[in-house]
C-alpha cells in the first residue's frame, strides 16, 4: 500500500485544579474501542492504534501527511491523586481522563480554638498542601 505506518504519539495536555488533575489526549479519526487506557503502580498508560482505512480499493493516494499506527503514552501519576474515582470520556476525537485528588491533599480550613488577647472567638486559617511529592510526605508527617 505504501502507507507509512509506525509508532506515532498523541498531544496531550496535563492541567490541575483544587479538586483534581485532568489529562486531555487529541485522538481524532479513532473510535472508542480503538484504544485503551489503565492505571497500574500509579502510572497511567494510554495505548491504542489508529489504522489507515482505504476508501476505495482504486484509490491511488498522492499524500498522506496522518500518522497511522501503534501509540502508547505513560505518564507518572503524583501522590496527591487517587486512581480509584478516575473518569474517562472521548468525545469529538479528544479522550478526557480526569483523576480526582486525595482528601487529605486538599485545601482545607483549620479551626484555631482558645483564648487570644484580641477576641476569644476561633479563628480560621487556610491550610494549603504543597503540590511537590517531597514537600507532601513532610507535612503529612512521614
Amino acid at each position: 500500500e505504501g502507507i507509512a505506518r509506525g509508532a506515532w504519539t498523541p498531544n496531550v495536555d496535563i492541567y490541575e485544579n483544587k479538586d483534581e488533575i485532568v489529562l486531555e489526549a487529541e485522538l481524532p479519526g479513532m473510535n472508542r474501542e480503538d484504544f485503551e487506557l489503565t492505571i497500574e503502580n500509579n502510572v497511567l498508560t494510554l495505548r491504542g492504534e489508529r489504522r489507515f482505512e482505504k476508501k476505495e480499493e482504486t484509490d491511488n493516494y498522492h499524500r498522506v501527511e496522518r500518522a497511522y499506527g501503534a501509540f502508547s503514552r505513560s505518564f507518572t501519576l503524583p501522590q496527591t491523586v487517587s486512581s480509584e474515582n478516575a473518569t474517562a470520556e472521548y468525545k469529538n476525537g479528544v479522550l478526557r481522563v480526569v483523576l480526582h485528588k486525595r482528601e487529605e491533599v486538599k485545601a482545607r480550613r483549620i479551626e484555631i480554638a482558645g483564648a487570644g488577647a484580641e477576641t476569644s472567638t476561633p479563628k480560621t486559617i487556610e491550610a494549603k498542601a504543597e503540590s511537590s511529592k517531597g514537600e507532601s510526605k513532610k507535612a503529612a508527617g512521614r
